[in-house]
């Protein structure tokens, strides 16, 4: 599947790393993320704390490595949550057409009239600050996305003869939907999931960095900025491990997307 593809490899191998550091996590971090300890506060990167620590007394790299759950399952319960809404609309607007295509489609347009990010703010506010308000915020904007691309992809596969044939042998528009277009849908669906999944990382971030996403005491990539930016000029390494780890996340997902978008391309082209 990936023979040749460096930049898939690639992805894979960044985005493991912090799916393997998130899971780590859950057993084992060098320090108590929730531990104060003020006496060694803003302490610099040293063998005892490689990343340093924070305002608090609280070690970076335990942050981190407990932040990389937060950040990847919020975005990954959003963006799945997304899936299973969006798919299933536009296959229903790719089917039926008419009044039921023009309604989906006008409302994701409405979604789509506003910056991605304000949008998600705007959501969680109005929701209330929480993991599970930033959750369905990423999800509510996700959904056009999955919505749109599904009934573009079903409504080309519709017109193909492999369903004029389902059709001439007596299947409904649902059980063709389901048995013969959606199969047919894994690779863009693929790809374009793991370009929102980086998307959804940085709204997380966004969401945390002007508390409306995760809430204290869990780790937050993004709430950690924000602890960082009045210290920056002094203390650099507190948004230095935190950016950085926002940055090889989304980098290594990006990868990912392309290496899939090429993968599937490769083999349409066999």
């Amino acid at each position: 599947m990936i023979r040749g593809n460096g930049t898939l490899v690639a992805g894979l191998l960044l985005t493991g790393l912090f799916v393997a550091a998130g899971l780590l996590s859950l057993v084992w971090t060098p320090y108590d993320v929730t531990m104060v300890d003020v006496a060694n506060r803003l302490l610099a990167p040293s063998g005892a704390h490689p990343f340093g620590t924070d305002h608090l007394g609280r070690d970076l790299l335990s942050m981190i490595l407990a932040g990389a759950t937060t950040s990847l399952s919020v975005s990954l319960l959003g963006v799945g949550g997304a899936l299973l809404i969006g798919v299933p609309l536009g296959l229903l607007a790719a089917a039926r057409g008419g009044w039921v295509d023009e309604v989906l489609m006008r409302t994701g347009d409405l979604v789509f009239a506003f910056p991605w990010l304000m949008m998600a703010i705007l959501l969680a506010a109005t929701l209330g600050p929480g993991a599970s308000n930033a959750v369905l915020a990423i999800a509510i904007l996700n959904i056009p996305v999955f919505a749109r691309l599904t009934r573009g992809e079903a409504r080309r596969l519709w017109a193909l003869d492999f369903v004029a044939a389902a059709r001439l042998a007596g299947k409904g528009r649902a059980r063709i939907s389901a048995e013969h277009i959606l199969p047919n849908l894994s690779g863009p669906l693929s790809v374009q999931a793991t370009t929102q999944f980086s998307l959804a990382l940085l709204a997380e971030a966004g969401l945390s960095y002007v508390g409306l996403g995760v809430q204290p005491p869990a780790p937050s990539w993004g709430r950690m900025l924000a602890d960082a930016q009045t210290l920056i000029g002094t203390t650099p390494w507190l948004a230095i491990a935190p950016g950085a780890a926002i940055l090889l996340a989304v980098f290594g997902l990006t990868l990912t997307g392309d290496g899939l978008g090429r993968h599937f391309r490769r083999g349409e082209a066999a």
